[in-house]
């Protein structure tokens, strides 16, 4: 195989101007499918083991813009069919004079080359040889190494339902932390002994990553529940990626003929929860275990055609979040008092951690014309973290709940609820607040203009609001106070309870609001001649963060 790819990379406001005149002129121009994606590729060879030169050779399946993609076997009896979206395929090869052979039942995923040899014998003309098999696992043709986990699977691991929860579970993948993710979130990821920040997330091969930080992942929840496969490039990323990191692709569904749905629910609470705690635990302060107050996870889908053969539509619409407790911590008793410069807890107060999130989607693809396709994507999230009020109807959580958020986290300065604007991190209990949402906007197309000419370009936009906000009943009036001691103390029924070093108490000081940005667009063409191909193709980003500090 002979592949030549060029890539270039752009920050200019000019190339941005560019990009943005000229998606408004020209939508259509904006892939249903991944950048790179599989091939399939092999020898004909004769009863006498000779090789077959002009033999057509036919790769059929519904997933494709033109139904069935065809090439012609070269002069040294091979054949390649190149960008392959993820499906099922019936293979195809026919030459006059000989029997035909078809491959039925050919499972094409990831981004991989799949060998497919054929044997062909001289035949009567209506005579067909059908061969069922399993589908070659082994790329022996492609540097690119890459790890796919179909949507069965997807759907079957008992892992949360976000990109952090499962792209641990390939080897090689480290990073984050080692403890259990109870609901999806932003996890930095890479492999091989590279940098921290290498990995990559993608959505139908465009970029979901920040404005910073390499641009690798981000807080946008991706929709797993909706995918066709995710596809872990491991190594051998070529010209296509600008790291050696992994690369997490997810192949979104695009709905079809056929109107159908989804549905997923699950929670969990204290009822769900043991208790370990005994009388040495007791000795050594441990008195109570780290409630999980709530945890929800509900989501549903429908898909259908809007015009039949024409355009498809698949919704989406998902809301989790969840409630733990801050082991040992409570409101402050003085909080609001500025007569008091004294952090005391109020056991009637329990400082907890809250997370959620609403997402609503929207895809719609459309075959414009028997060879042109095109898709338009919108996802919009809301997050809603914490809040340092007490049954107050104007937060994002329901009216008379008992309980404060507080920023108390792991190895990081605690916060008191009254002074916690935000967490240092995403496991804090405020980090965000109810005015942090998240938008992704995608436009692609592909056509496949011959048997050996393919085109395709795609841009994608992420906008993101977050930061460590104000929270509804903040006290900004008052000074701040870090006490440096720690403090523990005994309620009158027994309980403990613990300040930590470094607390921030008594009076929020600072807060900001920040906003970022990214852009990406690409385009490629491919040329496959027998079996020899070429691709030449463009990628840019344009990354923009505003910071308020």
């Amino acid at each position: 195989m002979h592949t030549f790819e060029l890539r270039k990379r752009s920050s200019s406001r000019a190339a941005l101007w560019l990009l943005r005149s000229l998606a408004t002129v020209c939508v259509a121009l904006l892939p249903s499918f991944g950048y790179a994606q599989s091939s399939i590729t092999g020898t004909i060879r004769d009863a006498s083991g000779a090789v077959l030169p002009g033999v057509t050779v036919e790769a059929a399946s519904p997933v494709l813009i033109e139904k069935v993609r065809t090439t012609i076997s070269d002069s040294t009896g091979q054949y390649r069919l190149t960008e392959l979206a993820p499906g099922v395929y019936r293979v195809t090869f026919t030459l006059p004079g000989f029997a035909t052979v078809v491959r039925d039942a050919v499972d094409v995923t990831g981004v991989g080359v799949i060998a497919l040899n054929a044997d062909m014998r001289v035949g009567a003309l209506q005579e067909t040889v059908t061969v069922t098999g399993e589908t070659p696992v082994v790329d022996v043709q492609s540097t690119r190494r890459q790890q796919v986990i179909d949507d069965d699977t997807l759907k079957a691991l008992p892992a949360t339902r976000g990109y952090n929860a499962l792209v641990f579970l390939v080897p090689s993948v480290t990073g984050g932390s080692n403890q259990i993710d109870l609901m999806p979130a932003m996890r930095i990821f890479y492999s091989h002994g590279g940098r921290g920040n290498e990995g990559r997330t993608m959505v139908d091969g465009l970029s979901t990553g920040s404005a910073f930080n390499g641009g690798g992942v981000s807080g946008y929840i991706i929709d797993t529940a909706n995918s066709q496969e995710m596809q872990l490039t491991l190594s051998g990323g070529l010209g296509e990626s600008e790291v050696g990191g992994t690369i997490v692709n997810f192949v979104p569904k695009t709905g079809g003929n056929t109107f159908s749905g989804t549905f997923f629910g699950s929670t969990a609470g204290e009822w769900s929860q043991g208790n370990n705690i005994d009388a040495d635990l007791e000795a050594k302060g441990l008195s109570q275990p780290a409630a999980l107050y709530k945890n929800w996870d509900a989501q549903a889908s429908v898909g259908g055609p809007i015009f039949r053969d024409r355009l498809w539509f698949l919704g989406n619409y998902r809301d989790f979040g969840t409630h733990e407790d801050i082991l040992g911590m409570y409101g402050n008793l003085n909080a609001g008092n500025p007569n008091s410069w004294r952090y005391e807890p109020d056991q009637n107060l329990k400082a907890r951690n809250a997370v959620s999130r609403t997402v609503t989607s929207i895809r719609l693809t459309a075959q414009v014309t028997p060879r042109n396709k095109v898709g338009f994507f919108f996802d919009n999230q809301k997050a809603c973290d914490g809040s340092a009020m007490i049954a107050d109807a104007g937060n994002c959580r329901s009216a008379g709940e008992d309980w404060v958020a507080s920023g108390l986290t792991a190895g990081i300065f605690p916060y008191a609820p009254e002074a916690a604007s935000g967490a240092q991190g995403s496991q804090g209990g405020a980090f965000g607040y109810a005015d942090s949402w998240q938008r992704v906007w995608q436009a692609t197309w592909t056509a496949p203009v011959t048997s050996r000419l393919l085109l395709e370009a795609g841009a994608s936009t992420y906008i993101s609001k977050w930061g460590w906000m104000e929270q509804p009943g903040a006290i900004l009036h008052l000074n701040q106070v870090q006490e440096q001691t720690s403090q523990t103390g005994v309620f009158a029924d027994g309980t403990r309870w613990t300040m930590p070093a470094n607390l921030f108490y008594r009076g929020l000081d600072w807060n900001f609001n920040n906003m970022q940005n990214p852009t990406t667009w690409r385009a490629a063409a491919s040329y496959v001649t027998g079996a020899h191909s070429f691709k030449f193709g463009y990628i840019a980003a344009y990354n923009r963060t505003d910071n308020q500090n």
